[in-house]
């Protein structure tokens, strides 16, 4: 039997502490390559570098700065996260893989978040090739970064088990998932949850320092349109629970597929 090979990226840069996180929790379960950004690329949702050459480099980590696995590959990728798993799979890798991994992100990708992802655009582009793929990122207190609230010990171990069982069991066909945890100095437990409505709003902070033209600094405030559900990412988010919600790459929505129908009727 083949031992299994992860692959592994992310939008924050290899450079990011998840990352190495996410790959010394998963070093034990196979071969693990680390193909990712060589700088950040947050919202980078599924784009691709389709206008301007990619090029990829094997990267050696500095001890002093990085802490992956000595038995990781590292390459450092200048396009997308997309651009990163499309590269990996058909340059770096040497076989298919078992298990593609996107993160740990600094901050989460829960509820409408997923569409700006560019953590979860690398898994939906491992999802529409058939492997199973699997994005983990982290709900961050607003201004605090990893390094001040990191992901525990026992979490990491149960991410690596639940990727043993993806392993073995695999995914339901075009079904990836969508893993959101939160800050917490333990392991609560798991919620399979479904994606919370919510919306963005005030995303645009006015600057002041180029008063010859009108700039503008990407900001934000999520708000959760529906904080009573039991059942949602963000509910299993604030009850301390890690969520798992299964995404799918199929965006057609069969509910509606009736209701157009009789809307076209004469």
């Amino acid at each position: 039997m083949k031992t299994p090979l992860i692959l592994i990226t992310n939008d924050d840069g290899y450079q990011a502490a998840g990352i190495q996180a996410l790959a010394r929790a998963v070093a034990a379960l196979g071969d693990v390559y680390v193909v990712a950004p060589d700088g950040a690329r947050s919202g980078a949702a599924a784009s691709i570098s389709s206008a301007t050459p990619v090029s990829i480099r094997a990267a050696v980590p500095d001890v002093s700065a990085l802490c992956f696995p000595s038995s990781v590959r590292l390459c450092a990728c200048s396009g997308t996260p997309v651009d990163c798993v499309k590269l990996a799979l058909e340059q770096v890798v040497p076989r298919r893989p078992d298990l593609i991994l996107s993160g740990i992100n600094h901050g989460d990708n829960a509820s409408i978040s997923v569409h700006y992802s560019g953590t979860m655009g690398a898994v939906l582009e491992g999802c529409m090739k058939g492997i199973p793929s699997v994005g983990v990122s982290l709900w961050l207190p607003r201004r605090e970064r990893y390094e001040e609230v990191p992901v525990p010990e026992d979490t990491l171990a149960a991410i690596a088990q639940l990727c043993q069982r993806v392993i073995e069991q695999g995914l339901p066909l075009d079904t990836c998932l969508n893993i959101n945890l939160p800050p917490a100095t333990s392991f609560r437990g798991w919620r399979v949850c479904r994606q919370a409505r919510g919306q963005w709003t005030a995303e645009w902070l006015p600057l002041t320092e180029f008063p010859e033209q009108r700039s503008f600094q990407l900001t934000g405030q999520f708000t959760d349109l529906e904080p009573e559900a039991p059942d949602t990412d963000f509910a299993a988010l604030r009850a301390g629970y890690a969520s798992i919600v299964p995404v799918t790459i199929d965006m057609t929505a069969h509910a509606a597929l009736s209701t157009i129908r009789a809307m076209l009727q004469p």
